[in-house]
């Protein structure tokens, strides 16, 4: 069974930093790029960071860029997003999403790689919330 465990958010005041964990289990974690998501109420989903499966290609969204920072760990089967100097307009739902065999060349750092409907598996989400 595909499992995608976020963990890691909670309340944090603006200038502070959170780090994001997604625990894989059920798939081959090296088979499949993992992305972070967030969903604020009334707006649509975003993607915010995602990593490829094996290259290490990586992409931000720009208002994250400089201040996030997306990591996997193969032995540990965890992507972790590192989230410095938050912003209360960083407040959301996170979700962490795992893509099986999307094509990203080396390189490449478009929004494409990290659109929702590459991904096909999805964890539940945690809750960060920044206040001012």
């Amino acid at each position: 069974e595909v499992q995608l465990v976020e963990s890691g958010g909670r309340l944090v005041q603006a200038g502070g930093s959170l780090r994001l964990s997604c625990a894989a289990s059920g798939f081959t974690f090296d088979d499949y790029a993992i992305g972070w998501f967030r969903q604020a109420p009334g707006k649509e989903r975003e993607g915010v960071s995602c990593v490829s499966s094996r290259r290490g290609n990586t992409y931000y969204l720009d208002s994250v860029k400089g201040r996030f920072t997306i990591s996997r760990d193969s032995a540990k089967n965890t992507v972790y997003l590192q989230m410095n100097s938050l912003k209360p307009e960083d407040t959301a739902l996170y979700y962490c999403a795992a893509g099986f065999n999307i094509y990203w060349p080396s390189g490449r750092s478009d929004p494409y790689y990290c659109s929702g409907p590459l991904y096909g598996y999805w964890g539940q989400g945690t809750q960060v919330t920044v206040s001012s």
